[in-house]
């Protein structure tokens, strides 16, 4: 494994930010969320494998950033996607018959301000048919490349074992929306979403459906020590879902790399990336 992935998120949490002054601008709705004080820590170790996956679809988010990716990690780029402020592709796996969806996360002042709209709305989708309640901006981000993304599936999945939705911050918040969409359009398909850095998305209830639809052991939502996670308060109506895998710490030389990262109880554990209290906006 290169050097540079060794740090499961830190590379893409200290490399990828907003403009400062869209940080003073919407600091404000950032609180004292966490818990005053935090916890004893009860770890839950992963294994190495788990942690390749990590670092793996940390990669796919990463690679999403380029303004071109040739071929996502070495494999076939099926198509990339912009339109309005969505940007991402599709690539496929033939070794590991998968195919994989990421989308680019917050990197400019567009993508900030639909950070930055954050009412909540009916999750209105192609496929989507549940009274749940989802942030506006992510959700008209999503259905800017929806048809898009279910063409391109639906002409793909039959010969694949697994399709990924991968983001970071913004993507991954995309991807959160995209795996449902892909799940109720395709049931058949085997879905997996790995996000990092991902806010807050819907309301209690769509975090409740997001875990019985896809499962929550096929959720791999990755926060850093702290970041935005929990940028989108509870007090505005919104609710994590399981499984949040928080690597508490950055990995020391020669370090057993996968005992930094714990796997959390249930969709807001208190001793995870909730115990941090955040006053700066941070991605």
């Amino acid at each position: 494994m290169k050097a540079s992935v060794i740090s499961l998120f830190f590379a893409l949490f200290v490399s990828v930010f907003l403009p400062s002054v869209v940080s003073r601008q919407i600091s404000w709705v950032l609180d004292d969320d966490a818990s005053s004080a935090s916890p004893p820590v009860i770890f839950r170790e992963i294994s190495r494998d788990l942690y390749n996956d990590l670092v793996r679809y940390t990669q796919y988010s990463s690679a999403a950033y380029r303004s071109f990716c040739r071929s996502p990690l070495g494999n076939t780029l099926v198509r990339s996607f912009e339109r309005g402020r969505t940007q991402g592709f599709i690539a496929r796996d033939d070794n590991r018959t998968e195919i994989v969806v990421s989308f680019r996360g917050t990197f400019s002042l567009t993508d900030a301000v639909v950070d930055a709209k954050f009412r909540l709305r009916p999750f209105k989708s192609p496929g989507i048919t549940v009274d749940v309640r989802v942030h506006s901006g992510f959700l008209a981000a999503y259905n800017n490349v929806v048809n898009d993304i279910l063409y391109e599936l639906s002409c793909r999945t039959a010969a694949f074992v697994a399709n990924f939705c991968a983001g970071h911050s913004l993507g991954g918040a995309i991807a959160s929306l995209a795996a449902p969409s892909i799940k109720t359009a395709l049931p058949d398909a085997n879905i997996a979403l790995f996000t990092f850095g991902q806010p807050r998305v819907g309301d209690p209830d769509y975090a409740a459906y997001m875990e019985k639809l896809i499962g929550v052991e096929n959720i791999f939502r990755g926060a850093f020590y702290y970041g935005v996670p929990t940028m989108l308060l509870r007090r505005f109506g919104y609710h994590h879902f399981a499984t949040e895998y928080w690597q508490f710490k950055d990995p020391l030389p020669f370090m057993v790399r996968e005992t930094t990262v714990r796997k959390c109880e249930g969709p807001e554990d208190p001793n995870c990336s909730l115990s941090i209290s955040r006053t700066l906006l941070s991605v």
